[in-house]
């Protein structure tokens, strides 16, 4: 009787497995994401709103370019951006514009930092490669990270609403 109860419960089982182990890989497909893009050839900041990034400061182009160029074998790195010390200049002029009194114990273009700014792969944990940035240049100006939905969390949603998505720039 136990070899007739198996005999019958065989196929049974064998479907019940085969449905598992499909559902399992259709589940696996629908919630991967797509994969995103990684080109880590430097390419000006300019155009593009990093929203989960960590930033490098450099006292010269120079060493802003070394170090950008440097990114090239980093596996945690999907996205490399430069700002040389007058974009930077800029950028900080153009934030302020509505503030011009914050702009003058700044000084010039010549105290302003080079950066490089690299959006790394959504997997990357930002405390730990900040920290690894941190030890790779140890001459820069400064290394920090931002996570603007991490900042969200912390203090409530900014005015707008947006949260940073996962590719890491607005």
């Amino acid at each position: 009787m136990g070899i007739r109860m198996w005999r019958g419960l065989a196929p049974v089982l064998v479907v019940a497995l085969g449905a598992g182990v499909g559902l399992a890989f259709a589940v696996a497909t629908v919630v991967r994401p797509d994969p995103l893009p990684v080109d880590r050839t430097p390419v000006p900041l300019a155009a593009h709103q990093p929203c989960r990034d960590v930033q490098v400061y450099f006292d010269t182009d120079e060493e802003m370019t070394r170090a950008a160029a440097s990114f090239h074998d980093d596996a945690d790195a999907r996205l490399v951006f430069v700002e040389t010390k007058h974009d930077s200049y800029l950028s900080l002029r153009d934030g302020f514009k509505d503030h011009p009194e914050m702009l003058n114990g700044l000084g010039g273009e010549e105290s302003s930092p080079a950066v490089v700014t690299v959006l790394p792969l959504p997997a990357t944990d930002l405390a730990a490669y900040t920290a690894r940035l941190k030890a790779r240049f140890p001459r820069a100006q400064d290394v920090y990270s931002m996570d603007v939905n991490a900042f969200n969390k912390m203090f409530g949603k900014p005015r707008d609403g947006r949260t940073c998505p996962r590719a890491g720039e607005f």
